[in-house]
């Protein structure tokens, strides 16, 4: 409140101001990214890593398949083409193996992928050693979606600042918000001048207004800057909250054998974003038996994401996989993972599931 009230009092309401300005030198001492720039959404961020890595019409972009819609959605505004890479079962991520598999047949085929869009789901960083190496011997740049791994590390590194574009997102379901937001970050000082320039629709620094090019209204507001602010001021403590409810979880639901969960993987550390359960394919109850029973006691349960290649206005583009995601979407489920979940309501829920087994 503190924050907005600066904006109102100074009548800084509109795009760009001193909040916004803090509050992307705050994201960059955060994460260790030298340069920020906050935008209006984790989409507006995906769609100008594109533009800026010159993805054009017919192009081709990897993506990981097991992801929310808004990862792949900016490579068909430009006309591009996705190409949906499987998960692994160890962190849920895409599959280093199927994006060799994918690149060295894009090539075969005459199609180079201009770039590669690696999710870092539900808090979980990817495998970046492997996919690093194999993106930098193809020569083929990297954008991280780090929209649900804001805090995460790997090998004590922040989600978001390994590839050439990091992507962040402050919509109201993430760890932290904004109300409605995202931000670009990159080493390349270049890069995020050139997301700062287009996101204020590409006006030129003339008294006049003179575009040579086409831009966007994707700049952050002052007023929602203010917002974003005051929750970097307790992030740290959302996170470990957010860790907290997860080991909360675990205590309570590890004695039924037909549930595992998303294991952190050694050298990471996630800011379980979401806690995720996996349901033993021979169960005899089903990810949808909890969720529906869950639902009638007014718990919000939700199935992991579709993946992108089962999604009927992605389904005729190209795929390289083994049914992992797939399997993991028709086992897995989210739990509630607000950071404001009482212990009490926690406990009612493993309560109702203990019971269904």
């Amino acid at each position: 409140m503190k924050y907005v009230q600066q904006a109102m009092d100074t009548n800084w309401v509109a795009p760009l101001g001193p909040n916004v300005d803090e509050f992307e030198n705050e994201l960059s001492r955060f994460t260790g990214s030298p340069n920020v720039a906050a935008l209006s959404s984790g989409t507006a961020a995906i769609h100008l890593a594109l533009i800026i890595l010159r993805v054009k019409r017919e192009d081709e972009v990897i993506c990981s398949s097991f992801t929310f819609s808004a990862s792949a959605n900016p490579i068909v505004y430009e006309g591009a083409v996705p190409v949906f890479i499987d998960s692994e079962t160890q962190t849920w991520n895409f599959s280093p193996p199927h994006l060799e598999e994918a690149i060295k047949d894009r090539m075969k085929k005459g199609k180079k992928p201009k770039a590669i869009i690696a999710v870092h789901l539900y808090g979980q960083c990817a495998k970046i050693n492997e996919m690093t190496e194999i993106a930098n011997r193809f020569e083929i740049p990297v954008i991280e979606d780090a929209a649900e791994s804001l805090g995460s590390t790997y090998q004590k590194k922040h989600s978001g600042t390994f590839g050439k574009i990091g992507c962040l997102s402050f919509n109201g379901n993430k760890i932290i918000t904004t109300s409605g937001g995202g931000a670009l970050m990159s080493e390349e000082k270049w890069i995020v001048e050139k997301a700062k320039f287009l996101s204020t629709q590409a006006r030129e620094n003339a008294p006049h207004y003179e575009h040579k090019e086409i831009g966007f209204n994707y700049r952050m507001s002052n007023i929602l800057a203010g917002i974003g602010r005051g929750q970097m001021e307790v992030l740290p403590l959302r996170i470990q909250q957010r860790r907290k409810i997860y080991q909360n979880y675990v205590e309570q639901l590890s004695a039924i054998s037909e549930i595992s969960f998303l294991p952190e993987m050694e050298g990471t550390f996630s800011n379980r974003w979401l806690t995720c359960i996996l349901i033993d394919k021979n169960s005899k109850v089903s990810r949808e038996d909890i969720r529906v029973e869950l639902e009638k006691e007014n718990v919000d349960a939700r199935p992991f994401w579709k993946p992108m290649h089962l999604q009927p206005v992605f389904k005729d583009y190209p795929y390289y996989g083994s049914g992992v995601s797939d399997d993991l979407f028709e086992r897995g489920l989210c739990l509630p993972s607000g950071s404001n979940l009482e212990e009490s309501d926690q406990a009612m829920i493993c309560e109702l599931i203990r019971k269904m087994f």
